[in-house]
C-alpha cells in the first residue's frame, strides 16, 4: 500500500512485513549507487544504527555478493554514544562493521563514524569538520533513518532544534531505558552521545525513515500525521520534499487509514472492517455495541454501512453475535458440545497441546489462565521454552546460586574444594567483568539453569509433569549479549523435531512482535518456517495455531478469535505460576521501559481486555486472555 493519505504530512509507503520493507529499502540504495556508478560519481549515504536497519544491511551484503560494489560510496554514520571504545559490545563502529562493512568492498577511508573516543574539548570542533566533509562532498545523497520511542532521529531528542548541526547532546532517560538492555544495565548505558544533528540530516537530498513492529505505531503516527514540534523531532522531516517513511503492518497500525480508514475516504466494507469500525465506534462512544444507532454511524463516518444493512440494529445484532462467539472457557474444545460457533473445535479430545514460550517465563505471563484452564481440563499440554533466557538474570543471583552449590557439596559431604574453586570462580568472573561485557560461559550456563529451574517450577503449579516440558536452547539466543545470531537451520530443526514428535492438535505461540529485543520475533519466524515444512503432513491439517501476545502489546477487541475468561480465584493461581520465576520478580534485568513487573502488566492487560467486552455490552469477567488464529 503506498499513498499520501489526506491525514499523513509524509509520504508513506506500508509492506506486510519488515523484511519485505527491508528488501525495498535495500533496492533503493543498490539503485542510486549504481546510478552514481554509471555516471562517475560517489554516493554519499547517510547510515543508521540499531534493530531497524540491520535487514537492510544483510540485503545489501547479499547484493555485494551479487556483484554490486561499494568502492564509490562514502559514508556518514548518524550517531555514537560517548564516550565509547570502538570496540566496545555497545559501539556503532563495531555495529556497522559486524553488520555491514566488514562485509563490503567500501575503502576503509570513506567510513565516517563519530569517535566516541575524543577528549571532551575536542568534540565541538570535531563536530564542525564533521558536517565540513559532508558540505565538502556535495551533501548527503542518501539518509536513513529509524525513530525513537522519544520520536528522535539519530539523536536528536525532543527540544533539538530544526536547525541543529552535528554536536555532542545528554540522552534522555526514554532513550537510556530503550539502550539498558544492549549495555546489562541502565546503569552502564553513557549519559552523552555524539548525532549528527536535525539541520545536518534536512540538508540530505532524499530521506528514508522506516520503522518495525506495533511498539513504534504510536510515535510514527504523531511523527507522519502530528504537528511539528521540536518535541517530536522526526516531525521536521514533513518540511523535508523528499522524505519517504517506510513500515511494516504493524508500525503503520495507528495511522488514521489503517486504523480509522473510513474516517479519511470511502472504503470497500467487508465483515472484518465492519467488526473493526464497529468495535472502534462502541469503545469511542463507550456504548454498548446493541445500543449504537444509526446516528452514531452516520456521524462517524460508517453511513454505508447503514445503507448496506438498512439499519444500525441489523449491524448491531451481527457484530454483537461475532464477539460473543470469541469468548470460550474451554480453550481445547468442549467435548460433546455443538462447536458450530465457538473458536475450537469439540474434537478430538483431550487434545496434545504445544505452548511455545520464547522466554521461560513467557507463557505464564501471556497465557498462564489459559495454561492452566488447558491442564485443568485434562489436554495433553507441553511447554517448549525456545530460549535459556540467560542474559535476563542479575550477577547477584548467579553468585548466590554459585554459593549454594558450594554449600551444597559441604553439606552433603562432597568434594569441598571442587564447591570452593568453582564458587571463586565465579565470583572472579563476575567482580571482574566490564559494564556491558559479556558473562563467562559458567556464569552463562548457572543463569540458564536459574531461568530452567523457575520454569519448571511454574509448569509443576499448573500441573503438567517434568517430561511435558521441553528445553530447546535455540542456538541463534546463545551469544551472551542481547544481540542474537540470524536465524539459522539448526533453530528451525530444533522446532521441526518437536512438533513431529509431538503431533499437536493445538500449538500456541507468542504473536508479539513488540518485544524490543526481538527474540519474540525471531522464535516466531522459526515456528512459521517449521509449520511450513510440515504443513502437508496429516497431523497438521488438523491441527490449530493460537497467537497469544507477551508483556508488551495486546490484540485489538476486533482481531481477538479466541477470548478465555479468567475468574479471579484463576487470575490468582496465573500470578502464583508467574511468581515461580523470582529472578524476573519485582526487578527484571530488562524490563524495557514500562517500569510495573511483568505479573501487573499481565493482569492490567487482561483487566483492560475484560472491560472492553464489558463495555461493548458482553458479559462481565474479571479477566481475558486474548488470542488470533494463525492460518498456514
Amino acid at each position: 500500500m503506498s499513498q499520501l493519505s489526506v491525514t499523513e504530512h509524509i509520504p508513506t509507503r506500508i509492506f506486510i512485513t519488515s523484511e519485505e520493507a527491508s528488501v525495498y529499502v535495500a533496492n533503493e540504495i543498490a539503485g542510486l549507487i549504481r546510478q552514481r556508478q554509471s555516471e562517475g560519481k560517489p554516493c554519499v549515504l547517510g547510515l543508521a544504527t540499531g534493530s531497524t536497519p540491520t535487514r537492510v544491511y544483510a540485503e545489501l551484503v547479499k547484493l555485494h555478493k551479487q556483484g554490486l560494489s561499494f568502492k564509490n560510496v562514502i559514508t556518514f554514520n548518524l550517531d555514537e554514544y560517548y564516550p565509547i571504545e570502538p570496540t566496545s559490545l555497545q559501539s556503532y563502529v563495531r555495529f556497522m562493521n559486524e553488520h555491514l562493512f566488514d562485509s563490503i568492498d567500501i575503502p576503509k577511508e570513506n567510513i565516517n563514524i563519530p569517535d566516541g573516543t575524543l577528549p571532551k574539548d575536542k568534540v565541538a570542533e570535531y563536530c564542525k569538520q564533521y558536517d565540513a566533509r559532508i558540505e565538502a562532498l556535495g551533501g548527503i545523497d542518501l539518509q536513513v533513518l529509524g525513530i525513537g520511542r522519544t520520536g528522535h532521529i539519530g539523536f536528536n531528542e525532543p527540544g533539538s532544534s530544526e536547525k541543529s548541526p552535528t554536536r555532542m547532546i545528554t540522552l534522555d532517560q526514554v532513550t537510556r531505558i530503550d539502550a539498558a538492555s544492549d549495555f546489562f544495565g541502565e546503569e552502564n548505558v553513557p549519559r552523552k552521545a555524539i548525532t549528527m544533528g536535525v539541520g545536518t540530516i534536512l540538508k540530505a537530498r532524499r530521506i528514508i525513515m522506516m520503522a518495525w513492529g506495533e511498539g513504534k505505531a504510536p510515535i510514527v503516527q504523531k511523527a507522519v500525521e502530528g504537528p511539528v514540534t521540536d518535541q517530536i523531532p522526526s516531525t521536521f522531516l514533513q518540511k523535508h520534499p523528499h522524505t519517504q517513511v517506510i513500515l511494516d503492518d504493524a508500525a503503520s497500525s495507528r495511522l488514521t487509514r489503517i486504523k480509522t480508514p473510513w474516517l479519511v475516504d470511502s472504503v470497500d466494507w467487508n465483515d472484518q472492517l465492519i467488526q473493526k469500525a464497529v468495535v472502534w465506534l462502541g469503545l469511542t462512544l463507550q456504548k454498548p455495541v446493541l445500543k449504537l444507532t444509526n446516528h452514531d454511524y452516520m456521524e462517524h463516518g460508517m453511513g454505508d454501512i447503514i445503507t448496506e444493512y438498512g439499519s444500525a440494529y441489523q449491524v448491531n445484532i451481527k457484530i454483537f453475535n461475532a464477539l460473543q462467539h470469541t469468548i470460550t472457557g474451554w480453550p481445547g474444545g468442549k467435548p460433546n458440545a455443538d462447536d458450530s460457533y465457538r473458536p475450537e473445535r469439540a474434537k478430538p479430545f483431550p487434545k496434545r497441546v504445544i505452548i511455545f514460550s520464547p522466554h521461560p517465563d513467557d507463557d505464564v505471563i501471556s497465557m498462564g489462565g489459559t495454561f492452566i484452564r488447558l491442564v485443568d481440563q485434562k489436554h495433553e499440554v507441553h511447554v517448549a521454552y525456545q530460549t535459556s533466557g540467560n542474559i535476563a538474570v542479575f550477577d547477584d543471583d548467579a553468585i548466590r546460586f554459585a554459593d549454594f552449590v558450594r554449600d551444597f557439596n559441604h553439606s552433603f559431604g562432597l568434594s569441598k574444594a571442587d564447591g570452593d574453586k568453582f564458587y571463586e570462580k565465579i565470583v572472579r568472573d563476575i567482580t571482574h567483568k566490564k559494564p556491558g561485557a559479556v558473562d563467562s560461559p559458567e556464569v552463562m550456563k548457572i543463569k540458564g539453569l536459574i531461568r530452567r529451574g523457575e520454569a519448571k517450577a511454574g509448569c509443576r503449579y499448573t500441573g503438567i509433569p517434568d517430561e511435558q516440558a521441553h528445553f530447546l536452547d535455540m542456538p541463534f539466543y546463545e551469544t551472551g549479549t542481547v544481540k542474537k545470531k540470524p536465524l539459522g537451520e539448526e533453530d528451525i530443526q530444533v522446532i521441526v523435531d518437536l512438533i513431529e514428535k509431538i503431533k499437536p492438535h493445538q500449538i500456541y505461540a507468542a504473536g508479539d512482535l513488540s518485544d524490543p529485543h526481538g527474540t519474540h520475533r525471531v522464535c516466531l519466524a522459526a515456528i512459521y518456517q517449521a509449520i511450513d515444512r510440515l504443513k502437508h503432513k496429516d497431523y497438521m491439517k488438523d491441527c490449530y495455531v493460537w497467537l497469544y501476545r507477551g508483556a508488551w502489546q495486546e490484540w485489538d477487541i476486533d482481531q481477538i478469535e479466541m477470548a478465555v475468561p479468567l475468574s479471579p480465584d484463576e487470575l490468582l493461581r496465573k500470578r502464583r505460576a508467574i511468581f515461580k520465576h523470582q529472578s524476573q520478580k519485582d526487578s527484571a534485568v530488562f524490563p524495557g521501559s514500562d517500569k510495573r513487573e511483568f505479573w501487573v502488566r499481565a493482569e492490567d492487560r487482561n483487566h483492560a481486555t475484560a472491560e472492553a467486552y464489558n463495555l461493548l455490552g458482553l458479559a462481565e469477567y474479571e479477566a481475558i486472555e486474548a488470542f488470533v488464529r494463525y492460518h498456514f
